[in-house]
């Protein structure tokens, strides 16, 4: 019973830094993708050029970069749990601006030169009709990076984050009889984590292809 309440207490931890950085990371990686995809000279290029470099750097190096560099470099001691937080952050807006991007590229053409046809702005047409759009089809990528990203806290055991993964850790450390078992419980942990987001992002879909059907 107390390794239960234990193990629990390391799963409200993972979750908690997953569903903080899973909303921090949507939104700015939509803010980045969207300016990607208005093509803005330089700014758009520079933005890029520092996804490119995320994208292509190890979450381990930016967890550890995140916990031991900021501080000496702000003064800004970090927790390991905003350190946790920030590293998947910025990897996970990264990874998302991508998706997002390529989103919004995948509607047609058509559909700007219509917006623009009626009155409407620009931008204005790319959040009423555009945007819409391309979430409904990103749907399944971006739940797809979002499981990842709540598998990848497993990765902040580097800097003792006490989660899932530290918490079984720790108990099998004690005592090797264990070590297997929590192998067990870990896999049907994130398993049941990760699946019932599957199954959330599902049911949106469902959700969203009634209302379309309805209209």
């Amino acid at each position: 019973m107390m390794y239960a309440i234990f193990l629990l207490k390391g799963l409200a931890v993972t979750i908690s830094v997953a569903l903080i950085a899973i909303v921090l990371s949507f939104i700015i990686g939509s803010v980045l993708g969207v300016i990607r995809y208005y093509k803005i000279p330089v700014l758009s290029r520079v933005i890029g050029f520092v996804i490119d470099v995320i994208r292509n750097l190890p979450l381990l190096l930016i967890i550890f970069f995140s916990y031991f560099a900021i501080p000496q470099f702000t003064g800004i001691r970090m927790t390991a749990f905003g350190a946790a937080i920030l590293a998947l952050t910025i990897f996970e807006s990264a990874m998302l601006s991508e998706v997002i991007r390529a989103g919004l590229v995948a509607v047609p053409k058509g559909q700007m030169e219509a917006g623009l046809s009626t009155g409407l702005s620009r931008i204005e047409t790319v959040r009423i009709i555009i945007v819409p759009q391309a979430y409904k089809m990103m749907i399944p990528a971006i739940v797809s990076q979002f499981i990842s990203l709540i598998k990848d806290t497993s990765l902040a055991i580097i800097i003792s984050l006490p989660d899932f993964m530290h918490q079984a850790q720790i108990i099998y450390g004690e005592n090797s009889n264990y070590v297997i078992p929590m192998f067990v419980v870990l896999a049907v942990g994130y398993f049941i984590v990760c699946y019932a987001l599957s199954l959330l992002s599902r049911n949106l879909e469902r959700r969203l292809d009634t209302s379309k059907a309805r209209l």
